[in-house]
């Protein structure tokens, strides 16, 4: 293939400059550098308008989550699993990408993005959506609450408790709670404490009895128990642990009036800034992270209860804008209702779902199939979590770790479950005498510390571990097995992937994966672990697209192909699967090729900056979001090619950081079984029938749903079980 074996020249290592699953994955900070200029078109005669803004398409996403909760269809407890969803993303956005904008403002940076925006007046467009978004999630969350009751599941106040459920929580305060609380007075001995990142705190006025003075106190509530606390064994009524706190204040401040007492919680900047060239990249890291708990505030929430007095007391303290200040009704930090999502109600939730082992990696007589045989057979396509991951990734190493033929593996870790089988399966592979070799991204978004801790596990084993290249974040999914067959050759076994080799996520996240024993594609994923672990370079590859050496400049010369078939009268046609859809290099490119009437169907998760439906720009664009229970978390790229439809699959989302600052692989897939199993998908996603969301050319995301549409996943789920019934036998 032409387009991957010609790539550039460029090293691999870019000039000094910094999404996070998983929305730590879509709102990673995004440096505001010019776009490499697109050869599809002369962006100079293109509408300066044609990029929406970034930031505010990560919050119609966000909104989108909000109306899963709202949609009264769904079952119950998934509705609130959703409210939960929505909460944890929320925070991360603030987290990282408010906190870069405010860093821009106090740096008096007023350069305006793509969308013709300075970082103030982003900001401003931020905090009032942003709010309306809290609100609205507040409302929801009420009125989810009355329909959990009529259930049978409740989540009430302390002041709704029985006698015998105040009588447990009493027992349990003193056994379990009182022990670890620290009351921090504020007065002139004491100064303000110091409030972490997302802790949850209690703001307690009190009053001297003797005296009338009145003091102030902070209470953090300790991570000690759950989010929400049950109140006896039957698991069906909660209340949230500040409640239990609160009711025991007295206990705590003995010979003081408890005259007011509300929550707040504290949102801080928790971006990592690490300076590429020093010489312990893990040291600099672990002394980053330490400083992260103090970043600079960016929210403060508040119980809607709170006093004028108080509030002022907590914004004056922390240094935060009334703009940051968020007043929702109690109980705050509604992510933890995760662990209520999770009770074990079948009636309110999903179907129960099993993956399904892949037909190719079926044994007749039930005997453990042997993988490499089935990949020299054949290529593999595997679509998580449809495909059971337990029995093919996680199998795929574990049979390499024990066969004595295997003579390396190699693989790369951006995340991974906290007790990873796939990392013990690495530790037992080295102990046997295999050569194992491990690139960790240990600055992946909110894992860096965990993935620290698997390096250094894994070097103590004795595998060699990497952090692959300076400047660069490793986030490509593959793992390459070279093993001595038969005939005394070596051969080497690949798997290229979409998604992570999480376990856990691997059940919840749709991704695709294929499994090959093609010489080419063995060739190319060794050359680029090469790349990885010492110093080559690789001027193109064969059967791959690599960031950042290959991925943009081949995305482009893939689209100009398309563009010079249309003018031919070939066919042609784009179609793309991803995440995020916000590099201007790109989506200029992708303009240039709706101009010349190629067609373009996108399918995007998350942010997507480009403008579809627009006369002489995009009128051959069309854009879909499909969300659901499973996050839709696979990257497809398939291109027309005059009637040969090419396709790839990989890591990279059409973003600048993808594209340019990290380290992403896209492989061609050349299996014509494989290729029409995606082919499959993405009509399937684009099916009318399906239900979604399209954007509009203003902006504006119009959901589709109506008794006649069904639901995408359900629809995947439904041909699985119809085609592989009798495989479901994934162990965990």
């Amino acid at each position: 293939m032409t387009v991957l074996g010609a790539g550039s020249t460029a090293q691999s290592e870019p000039d000094a400059r910094r999404f996070a699953d998983d929305s730590a994955e879509e709102i990673e900070e995004i440096e505001e550098i010019a776009s490499v200029p697109s050869s599809a078109g002369d962006s100079g005669q293109l509408p300066i308008d044609r990029f929406l803004d970034r930031e505010s398409s990560w919050l119609d996403f966000n909104a989108r989550v909000l109306e899963l909760a709202q949609d009264e269809r769904l079952p119950l407890l998934e509705r609130l699993r959703f409210v939960a969803i929505f909460a944890r993303n929320l925070d991360e956005f603030l987290m990282v990408r408010v906190a870069a904008l405010q860093r821009r403002v106090a740096a008096g940076i007023t350069t305006r993005s793509s969308a013709g925006a300075t970082p103030r007046e982003r900001l401003d467009r931020i905090s009032e959506r942003a709010h309306g978004l809290v609100d609205a999630h507040a409302k929801c969350f009420g009125a989810i609450l009355p329909e959990l009751g009529a259930e049978g599941i409740a989540v009430v106040r302390w002041a709704d408790l029985d006698g015998d459920e105040s009588d447990r929580l009493r027992a349990l305060f003193t056994d379990r709670i009182y022990p670890v609380l620290t009351p921090l007075a504020v007065d002139p001995a004491h100064p303000f404490p110091y409030i972490s990142g997302l802790s949850l705190n209690l703001a307690v006025v009190l009053r001297d009895t003797s005296t009338g003075a009145e003091h102030f106190a902070r209470l953090k509530v300790p991570p000690v128990l759950s989010r929400f606390v049950a109140t006896d064994e039957s698991n069906t009524r909660f209340v949230p642990l500040e409640d239990v706190i609160a009711a025991h204040l007295p206990q705590l401040f003995s010979g003081l009036e408890v005259v007011e007492t509300s929550a707040f919680r504290v949102t801080r900047n928790e971006d990592l800034e690490i300076d590429n060239d020093v010489e312990n990249l893990v040291h600099a890291l672990e002394r980053e992270l330490s400083r992260r708990r103090f970043g600079a505030p960016v929210r403060l929430e508040v119980d809607c209860e709170m006093s004028e007095r108080v509030l002022d007391l907590l914004v004056r303290e922390l240094g935060v804008s009334r703009q940051a200040v968020y007043r929702v009704p109690a109980p705050l930090d509604l992510a933890g209702l995760w662990s209520i999502a999770d009770l074990d109600v079948d009636a309110l939730r999903y179907p129960g779902f099993v993956p399904a082992t892949h037909p190719a990696l079926r044994s007749a007589d039930g005997a453990q199939p042997d993988i490499f045989a089935a990949m020299r057979a054949t290529d593999i396509l595997l679509h998580h979590p449809y495909d059971s991951f337990a029995t093919s990734v996680q199998r795929f190493i574990d049979q390499a770790a024990t066969d004595p033929a295997v003579q390396a593996i190699k693989a790369t870790l951006y995340r991974t479950s906290g007790e990873s089988p796939i990392v013990d399966t690495l530790i037992d592979a080295a102990r046997a005498g295999k050569q194992v070799l491990v690139v960790v991204e240990i600055k992946a978004r909110f894992d860096e510390q965990a993935n620290i801790a698997w390096a250094r596990k894994l070097e103590q084993a004795g595998c060699h571990v990497v952090y692959g290249l300076v400047g660069l974040k490793t986030h490509c999914k593959l793992v390459l097995v070279v093993r001595s067959e038969e005939s005394g050759h070596l051969r080497r076994y690949v798997h290229v992937g979409t998604g992570n080799y999480h376990p856990k996520t691997a059940r919840i996240y749709e991704d695709l994966g294929l499994l090959t024993s093609d010489a080419a594609v063995g060739a190319d994923v060794a050359d680029l672990f090469n790349h990885l672990s010492g110093y080559t370079r690789r001027a193109g590859y064969d059967t791959m697209l690599v960031a950042p050496d290959t991925a943009r400049s081949g995305l482009h010369q893939l689209i100009e192909r398309e563009i010079e078939n249309a003018g031919n009268g070939l066919p042609a046609g784009i179609s793309m699967k991803v995440n995020s859809l916000v590099d201007e290099s790109i989506i200029d490119g992708l303009y240039a090729a709706s101009w010349a009437g190629v067609p373009i169907d996108l399918l995007v998760r998350g942010m997507c900056t480009l403008r579809p439906g627009v006369p002489d720009l995009s009128e051959s664009v069309r854009v879909r979001s499909i969300l659901g229970r499973f996050l839709e978390h696979s990257r497809i790229y398939r291109f027309a090619n005059a009637g040969e439809p090419e396709f790839l699959i990989g890591s990279a989302d059409v973003m600048d950081r993808n594209l340019d600052r990290r380290v992403e692989a896209l492989l061609q897939v050349r299996d014509d079984v494989a290729r029409r199993s995606l082919d499959e998908l993405l009509s399937t996603a684009w099916s009318p029938e399906v239900e979604h969301w399209s954007l509009a050319s203003d902006g504006g995301w119009h959901r589709s749903a109506g008794e006649s549409h069904v639901d995408y996943q359900e629809t995947l789920i439904a041909r699985m079980v119809g085609e592989r019934s009798g495989a479901s036998d994934e162990k965990g």
